[in-house]
C-alpha cells in the first residue's frame, strides 16, 4: 500500500454514473420491459443470463425453497438464524408510532405512520451472492410492517435456472416466499412497472452491478429506491496501540469485495504505517481473492500519516467513509469528534465483519462520501408519513387573516379566498344569530 503524508493526500470523490453506452442500454431495457412485460423479461434473461425460461418458471417454487436446505450446511442455517435474531432486535428499536396532538381550541395536528405496501429486494447472484444482504433488506421492511416483500435474483448462467441455495435459505429464514429468478436492469424494470407475472412494487432495495444501479436511477420517481451504491469502503483510524495484523486484515476484508473498493489507514504513527504496509503484503499472498484485493489496495488504497490523531479525525470527516474503524487507546473519547461515517466500529475487537454479518446494525451503508448526508438502511426506509390536520372553527377564525396575508403575498388569491369565504360565512351566521 502507498504510504503518504496528509499533505500529499488529495480527496477524490467520483460518482459512478456509467458510460454513455451503459446508460443507453439500460434506458432501452427499461423501456422495453415497460412496453412488452414478460416477453421482454424472458428474452433478456436468455440474452444476458443464457437461461431459457417460460413465464411459469419465473417464480421459485416452495419445493425449491425447501430443497435448498439440503444443499447447505447445518452450521450455515444455525449462523443465519443467530444473525437474524440480532438484526431483528436492533431494528425493532427503530420502529415509529403515529401520534396526534389535541390543542385546547379543538385543533388536532399529528402524523400518521404507515408501512409501504409492497417492496422489491434485489439480491445479486453468481460470484457476488450475499445471503446476509437478504436479511439486511428484508428484516427492517418486516418490522416496518410491509405486507408484501418480493425478491429477485438472477439464475445461474449457462442454461441453469437454479439460484444459489444459500440465498434461498436466507430468504426462507427471513420469511420471503415470493421470489423470481431474474436479474439485471430487466429485473429492476419489472419490479418498477410490473409484468404479467410480477406485480409492481413501491420501493426497490438492494445492491447490484452497474446496470442494476443505473436501472434503479432510471426508474426512480416511478418507485422509490434505497440508494445508488458505489464500491465498498473502509477507513481505519488508528494510533500506535493498534495491532498491525488486525488493521491489515480489516483493510483486506473490504479490498477483497471489488477491484474498485477502497481501503485506507489514517494514523499519526509512522511505525504503524510501515508495519501495516508490510502486513498487508504478507496477508495478500495467501488470500483466495488476492487478485481482486491487490488491485483494490494498489489503485484505491492508501496509508495516510498525519501529524496528530486530531488531524486524522479531520481527514476521516472529509472522507465520510462507509465503514470507519477507530482503533486507539481511547476510541470512545474520540467518538464525539467524528461527524461523517456510515458505521463506526470502536476498539480492536469490533472488526468490520462483525457489523457486516452479525452484530445487528444494517450493513447497507452510504458510500462514496454520501455519509455526509445519508444514513444506513433502517426501518424508516420502509414507511411513509402523512400529516394530519383537523382545524377547529375557533382556530380558523383566529388565524384566518394571517393565512390570507401569507397567500396574497405569494400572489395566490385563490388560496386566500378559500379562507375568506369561510370567514365571511361565519361572520354572516354570527350576525344572523345576533338578530
Amino acid at each position: 500500500m502507498k504510504v503518504k503524508s496528509s499533505k500529499d493526500f488529495k480527496l477524490q470523490r467520483d460518482v459512478e454514473y456509467g458510460t454513455p453506452e451503459q446508460n443507453e442500454t439500460v434506458k432501452q431495457i427499461v423501456a422495453t420491459i415497460k412496453k412488452e412485460g414478460d416477453a421482454a423479461l424472458l428474452r433478456y434473461t436468455e440474452q444476458f443470463d443464457r437461461t431459457v425460461l417460460t413465464a411459469t418458471e419465473l417464480r421459485v417454487t416452495p419445493e425449491e425453497l425447501q430443497a435448498a436446505y439440503s444443499q447447505v450446511e447445518d452450521s450455515f442455517v444455525t449462523a443465519i438464524r443467530a444473525a437474524a435474531v440480532n438484526i431483528r432486535a436492533f431494528h425493532a428499536r427503530q420502529k415509529r408510532s403515529s401520534w396526534m396532538d389535541l390543542q385546547p381550541d379543538g385543533t388536532i395536528l399529528g402524523q400518521i405512520i404507515r408501512p409501504l405496501k409492497r417492496v422489491g429486494v434485489y439480491v445479486p447472484g453468481g460470484t457476488a451472492a450475499y445471503p446476509s444482504s437478504v436479511l439486511m433488506n428484508v428484516i427492517p421492511a418486516q418490522i416496518a410492517g410491509v405486507p408484501e416483500i418480493v425478491m429477485v435474483t438472477p439464475p445461474a448462467t449457462g442454461g441453469k435456472a437454479g439460484i444459489d441455495p444459500y440465498i434461498l435459505v436466507a430468504a426462507a429464514e427471513a420469511g420471503v416466499n415470493e421470489i423470481y429468478r431474474v436479474g439485471g436492469a430487466q429485473a429492476v424494470a419489472a419490479l418498477a412497472f410490473g409484468t404479467e407475472s410480477i406485480a409492481p412494487v413501491d420501493k426497490i432495495c438492494g445492491p447490484g452491478n452497474i446496470y442494476v444501479a443505473l436501472a434503479k436511477r432510471e426508474v426512480y420517481g416511478a418507485v422509490d429506491i434505497d440508494s445508488i451504491a458505489g464500491p465498498s469502503e473502509i477507513v481505519v483510524l488508528a494510533d500506535d496501540t493498534a495491532e498491525p495484523a488486525y488493521v491489515a486484515a480489516d483493510l483486506l476484508s473490504q479490498a477483497e469485495h471489488d477491484t474498485m473498493a477502497s481501503a485506507i489507514l489514517v494514523t499519526p504513527s509512522q511505525s504503524l504505517a510501515d508495519s501495516v504496509a508490510a502486513e498487508v503484503e504478507r496477508q495478500l499472498r495467501d488470500l483466495p481473492r488476492e487478485a481482486v484485493a491487490r488491485a483494490s489496495v494498489e489503485n484505491h488504497g492508501a496509508i495516510i500519516v498525519t501529524e496528530s490523531l486530531q488531524e486524522g479525525i479531520e481527514v476521516v470527516n472529509r472522507l465520510a467513509p462507509e465503514h470507519l474503524e477507530v482503533v486507539a487507546a481511547d476510541p470512545m473519547g474520540l467518538l464525539g469528534s467524528i461527524e461523517n461515517a456510515g458505521a463506526i466500529f470502536l476498539g480492536p475487537y469490533s472488526s468490520e465483519p462483525v457489523g457486516d454479518y452479525f452484530a445487528g446494525p444494517n450493513h447497507i451503508i452510504p458510500t462514496n462520501g454520501t455519509a455526509r448526508f445519508a444514513s444506513p438502511v433502517d426501518v424508516d426506509d420502509f414507511i411513509k408519513k402523512s400529516s394530519l390536520i383537523y382545524y377547529s372553527k375557533e382556530a380558523l377564525l383566529r388565524d384566518g387573516e394571517t393565512i390570507m396575508e401569507l397567500a396574497r403575498r405569494e400572489g395566490l388569491e385563490g388560496h386566500a379566498r378559500a379562507i375568506q369565504i369561510r370567514l365571511e360565512n361565519e361572520a354572516k351566521g354570527g350576525a344572523e344569530d345576533g338578530e
